[in-house]
């Protein structure tokens, strides 16, 4: 019987710890678990920024109303169990374990990914889950997760370059990518306006619903998620609970926000005057620098940061960074992540090395950012036990939404 550190140690070995994009190995071996996913409510999300925070806020205003949740997330920051969660509740590390064995000896090869979405098909039907918020790991049309056939909605988040040597070098490839999760006849929720998404709605007869990013400013208000760019990620949430959830009231979806939890996202700890936010891309570090500057533009900055090499460290330092700020690069314990001379030599600006005797001191504002693997090498730095995270308190524009149909077929555009 496997352990949770067995079953830890199974799930990163070499032969599993890959990625390989693809439906087939997972369709057989869930087609050997009598397909638990063809069971579930789903509303699946994907998106290049803000698939977490979508998946959240929809599992944390679900909750309040009284359904019974599943959420999905990758990666996680301190442990495997935070990925698979029942009404707000880690799978037990037993749990854990049970699965992990239970699927590598179903007689197929999985990847890490692969076995952690069987597992948590098996446990959230097992579990008798309501309705299954589930994230995609990476891109969309050949992602792990899209094996569902149906579901409650699709949910496309913020589109922008990222992947790029999976998912292509333009935007409208990276939107292909990610229109995979549209299943027929099945709605679809975006604010993004790419042709590849609109064409495959069409394609499947699926209703296109576009979402403006403007929310009501008792829900803005309301939110525990601090950060402009948070408002776009509302606007979808609130859209799709209203379009799908007709008996949720305007109190229910405000208590919801209000408990909304989702560590390292630009997340404020008050007695380190430090921000903890997992950007881990030249989009969401541009949302990152944007929020700095919009709530603390005359604290001086303090940053530890490091990046995977698969990503473009360059354009998204030249972002973050600015004259005066002090700079430590962090080369952490990762297979895939830059050294302190591939971060250093391309920085605009002068760098030290990152050594864990460095004393954040709160006479600047401390960030720590660019990548979750880093961060959860961190440990002891982001307040894990924190309850509630500072509020978001930008302004919304509008205080409502108006529904205009178009004469395309089946889409509906939400200003």
């Amino acid at each position: 019987m496997f352990s949770y550190d067995k079953a830890i140690e199974q799930i990163t070995s070499r032969d599993n710890f890959y990625i390989d994009l693809g439906l087939d190995r997972i369709s057989k071996v869930l087609e050997k678990f009598g397909n638990p996913q063809d069971k579930l409510k789903c509303i699946h999300v994907a998106g290049t920024n803000g698939k977490g925070s979508v998946c959240t806020m929809l599992e944390s205003i679900l909750r309040e109303a009284g359904y019974k949740t599943g959420l999905y997330t990758s990666p996680h920051i301190w442990d495997y169990t935070e990925r698979i969660k029942i009404c707000g509740e880690c799978i037990k590390k037993e749990d854990f374990a049970l699965y992990t064995e239970k699927i590598m000896n179903c007689g197929i090869h999985l990847t890490e990914f692969e076995i952690l979405t069987v597992m948590m098909f098996l446990y959230f039907e097992e579990q008798g889950v309501e309705v299954a918020i589930i994230e995609t790991g990476l891109g969309g049309r050949l992602d792990a997760t899209n094996v569902i056939k149906k579901n409650l909605c699709s949910i496309i988040t913020h589109i922008d370059l990222d992947h790029t040597d999976r998912l292509g070098d333009t935007k409208d490839k990276i939107a292909y990518e990610k229109a995979g999760i549209i299943k027929p006849n099945c709605p679809v929720i975006t604010s993004m306006g790419f042709e590849p998404i609109k064409d495959k709605a069409d394609e499947l007869d699926s209703m296109l619903i576009f979402v403006s990013p403007f929310v009501q400013q008792n829900f803005v208000e309301a939110l525990a998620l601090k950060g402009q760019h948070q408002i776009e990620n509302l606007a979808l949430v609130i859209t799709a609970i209203q379009y799908l959830f007709h008996e949720i009231d305007d109190k229910t979806i405000i208590e919801g926000l209000k408990k909304v939890k989702n560590p390292c996202r630009f997340e404020y700890i008050k007695e380190k005057n430090l921000i903890v936010d997992a950007s881990h891309n030249p989009n969401g570090v541009q949302a990152l620098r944007d929020n700095l500057d919009y709530y603390y533009p005359n604290e001086d900055r303090r940053f530890v940061f490091g990046c995977l090499k698969r990503k473009d460290y360059k354009k998204m330092m030249e972002i973050l960074f600015r004259e005066g700020d002090e700079i430590y690069i962090n080369e952490f314990d990762y297979p895939d992540a830059c050294t302190y001379e591939e971060l250093a030599s391309v920085c605009p600006y002068k760098t030290k090395k990152y050594t864990k005797d460095l004393t954040m001191t709160t006479d600047k504002l401390n960030i720590i950012c660019g990548s979750f693997y880093m961060i959860s090498r961190m440990g002891g730095i982001s307040c894990k036990e924190t309850t509630g995270l500072v509020r978001c308190f930008a302004n919304a524009q509008h205080d409502k939404q108006f529904v205009i149909l178009s004469k395309a077929k089946n889409r509906k555009y939400f200003k």
